[in-house]
């Protein structure tokens, strides 16, 4: 026991001694870090695209036609839904954008009416006298935060312009990435495992498929669900009478690839804007979102995903909760795959360990 102890010791203070040492070498690592974080979207979104259209150019190799040409085939088509798409829904939602943001002044006058109309009941009045936040300090942060001033500017200038950047260059190399991996994607799960012992590659190959089909069962049943809130809810806000409908039900679609937390964010605008037409309105989104996530919760995602994650929701909503803070909404969305491929490989690990010492046992080998 204590030189299990002593070991383990030693190698988590050398890890800490490297990891300080790490932080210590910047210029070293900032090059790699500017690296990831260029290829990073473009990848992401590549290969989210691949566990689409994998089947498709699977299917049309089954039926005799060579890879390359159904790759090639699967983005015509693809392209043409796009443009088809585009040419139906797109001047219906870019009017109703246009629309949105011509009539943020007068948004903005309700809403401070409201709050001027809201500043003068008791209820008001008592929550200021308890000092929960101080005057001083809530005007100092309206003014830094205020559009005028020159760092929220500046700030939104670099962040739109590092925004259209990376967009650019998302749109110019993901059909490269993605012909690649449609082409070769069959072939990494094999020479991945040329750099592992012979005695594990049997094992490896299983825990990649088995990770494929997770993401692939994810991936594919979570846009076939967003479609399919997006579409309904639209819907329902046409019903209802609800200003910008298109605009909002796509956005709560969107927003429903994050689990559990996605449909408040997106219900969200909606309400505000339901809000601002009457109270009653407000209540009507409330009443269609929830419909819509019953009939989501209770048939379509049981039927389309089943329980292939087979994860506890509190264990979903830590995991959200925590990558949302530390990457945003974008690690909001890639966190549950991410926990779910993990999770996929330390089981099969796990179980690996445990038949190999079931065979050292009786074989009589010493265990490691």
């Amino acid at each position: 026991m204590k030189s299990k102890f002593q070991f383990w010791t030693f190698q988590i203070l050398m890890i800490v001694l490297i990891i300080f040492i790490c932080t210590k070498m910047s210029f070293l690592f900032t090059p790699i870090v500017v690296f990831i974080s260029t290829i990073f979207l473009p990848i992401i979104v590549a290969g989210f695209l691949y566990f689409l259209f994998s089947p498709v150019v699977g299917f049309l190799q089954k039926i005799k036609i060579p890879k390359v040409l159904a790759i090639l085939l699967l983005y015509i088509v693809f392209i043409g839904i796009i443009t088809l798409i585009v040419n139906l829904v797109g001047p219906l939602l870019v009017s109703q954008i246009t629309e949105l943001i011509n009539s943020i002044p007068k948004n903005i006058d309700k809403i401070q009416s409201y709050m001027n109309h809201l500043s003068h009941t008791k209820w008001f009045k008592w929550t200021i006298n308890q000092d929960y936040v101080p005057l001083d300090k809530a005007k100092d942060w309206a003014m830094n935060a205020s559009p005028g001033s020159s760092n929220t500017v500046t700030n939104s200038l670099q962040n739109i312009f590092g925004m259209v950047t990376n967009v650019a260059l998302t749109i110019v190399t993901v059909p490269f990435i993605l012909f690649y991996m449609l082409k070769d994607g069959n072939r990494l799960p094999k020479a991945t495992m040329r750099f592992f012992p012979a005695s594990y590659r049997e094992e490896g190959l299983t825990i990649m498929e088995e990770m494929n089909k997770t993401l692939a069962v994810y991936i594919q049943g979570q846009m076939l669900v967003a479609l399919f809130v997006a579409v309904v809810t639209s819907i329902g806000y046409f019903i209802i009478g609800l200003k910008y409908a298109l605009l909002l039900g796509v956005l709560v679609g969107i927003t429903n690839i994050i689990p559990y937390l996605g449909p408040f964010i997106g219900v969200t605008p909606a309400v505000i804007i339901g809000l601002l037409d009457s109270p009653f309105k407000a209540v009507l989104v409330i009443v269609v979102v929830v419909i819509v996530q019953q009939l989501d919760g209770h048939l379509i995602s049981p039927l389309v995903i089943g329980k292939r994650l087979d994860t506890h929701p509190l264990t979903i909503i830590v995991l959200l909760l925590v990558a949302g803070k530390l990457a945003g909404p974008i690690g909001m969305i890639l966190a549950i795959p991410t926990y779910a491929v993990a999770k996929t490989v330390i089981l099969h690990l796990a179980r690996l360990i445990k038949l190999q010492r079931r065979y050292k046992k009786l074989n009589h080998e010493p265990i490691e």
